[in-house]
């Protein structure tokens, strides 16, 4: 599948506080505490060894998915944010937390859908890094993980007041009489998602998918995993709508339809995937600006290098619907044409070509378009 798998679907057998502070509570915080090496006095922050309890996580993923759920009531959230946000682990530590959060959040095989302490850990993981430092070795593992979400992480808006918990199981997130549900359309059968959108006051979750983005993005390699699922799911998406672009699983509630059309959904939808492509292409400049891209031409090549290639919705309406991940690891189309970073060049070839083929009506596929469009200019600033 995935070229970018790690020890996640494919391979799987499967705040940031002050120094003084995280020695302290390395002694009380949580039984699996992460010691310190310290360093000499001087300018050097010092590192953290990550110890081997801690990297057996990575190659049991029922371990990992135990140590990093936060429960329902979030109770265990403080254990897992010390456990994963260290702001500058020794050696290959960094590598080795990402690919303990791979292993504990990421659906065991291809096929596969999210269990809910899955996605609760998955949302534990967006609470504790959001707003802590993330060492570069540990962005592609978080962006793996981001990418096992697509949907989820995609529909995020911001939080929310209606949101019940961490994570929703299959249930919840059913459509309602009319063929709604806020988790997304299309949602694979029995598969649990991670609510981003609920914040928890109480134990200081409260996840910000845009925000922890922005800070992997600076990685090429995480870049271009995001960007990838992102191009995927909306060639997923595309395929699985009318040929009037409308939500296929839209009915009337109670036998009497009210004045929503279909394609209100199918709109907003689209929109969140193109804002999402936009808000890449804004990281990288605002990365660059900053110094933290130095060399804006080696990073781009580096992210072609990592990129899977390019995602062309089927010429025919699909029915299935598969869990997220196996949305992002859908297999290419064939290679990628065009310049890379011109995500709006990418979305708009594929939703043309795929009106085309479809044989949408002119005016609703310039709709459409006018709403892909609008969403990723307004991102990409």
């Amino acid at each position: 599948m995935s070229a970018q798998a790690g020890p996640g679907r494919s391979a799987r057998p499967r705040r940031h506080w002050p120094l003084a502070s995280a020695v302290a509570l390395a002694l009380v915080a949580t039984a699996t505490a992460v010691p310190l090496v310290l360093a000499d006095s001087g300018d050097d922050t010092p590192c953290q060894d990550v110890p081997a309890s801690t990297r057996e996580l990575a190659e049991d993923p029922a371990a990992a998915t135990r140590a990093l759920d936060p429960g329902a009531d979030l109770s265990r959230f403080p254990a897992v944010r010390k456990l994963i946000a260290h702001e500058n682990p020794c050696g290959d530590g960094a590598r080795t937390l990402g690919a303990v959060i791979e292993a504990a959040t990421r659906a065991d095989r291809p096929g596969t859908a999210h269990t809910l302490a899955q996605a609760r850990a998955a949302h534990a993981v967006v609470a504790a890094l959001e707003s802590a430092e993330v060492p570069d070795g540990m962005a592609p593992g978080l962006a793996r993980m981001l990418a096992d979400y697509v949907v989820d992480e995609i529909r995020y808006l911001s939080s929310s007041t209606d949101a019940a918990g961490p994570a929703v199981t299959s249930a919840q997130a059913a459509p309602d009489k009319s063929g709604h549900t806020p988790y997304g359309r299309f949602l694979a059968p029995g598969e649990a998602h991670a609510d981003f959108e609920y914040a928890d006051p109480v134990s200081g979750a409260e996840p910000d998918p845009d925000r922890l983005i922005g800070k992997v993005a600076r990685n090429p390699e995480a870049f271009a995993i995001l960007y990838d699922a992102a191009r995927a799911y909306f060639a997923h998406y595309l395929e699985r709508l009318t040929s009037r672009g409308g939500d296929p699983d839209d009915r009337p509630a109670d036998g009497h339809r009210d004045d929503t059309p279909d394609t209100v959904w199918p709109d907003n939808d689209l929109e969140d995937i193109a804002e999402r492509i936009g808000a890449l292409m804004s990281h990288r400049v605002v990365h660059t600006r900053n110094g933290e891209i130095p060399d804006l031409a080696a990073f781009d090549r580096a992210v072609r290098k990592h990129t899977r290639g390019a995602y062309r919705p089927a010429g025919q309406r699909l029915t299935t619907r598969p869990p997220m991940g196996d949305i992002a690891d859908r297999p290419v189309s064939g290679p990628l044409s065009g310049e890379l970073t011109d995500g709006r060049h990418q979305l708009l070839t594929v939703l043309d070509a795929w009106a085309e083929a479809r044989q949408v009506p002119a005016e609703r596929a310039a709709a459409m378009e006018l709403v892909v469009d609008n969403a990723y200019v307004r991102a990409a600033g």
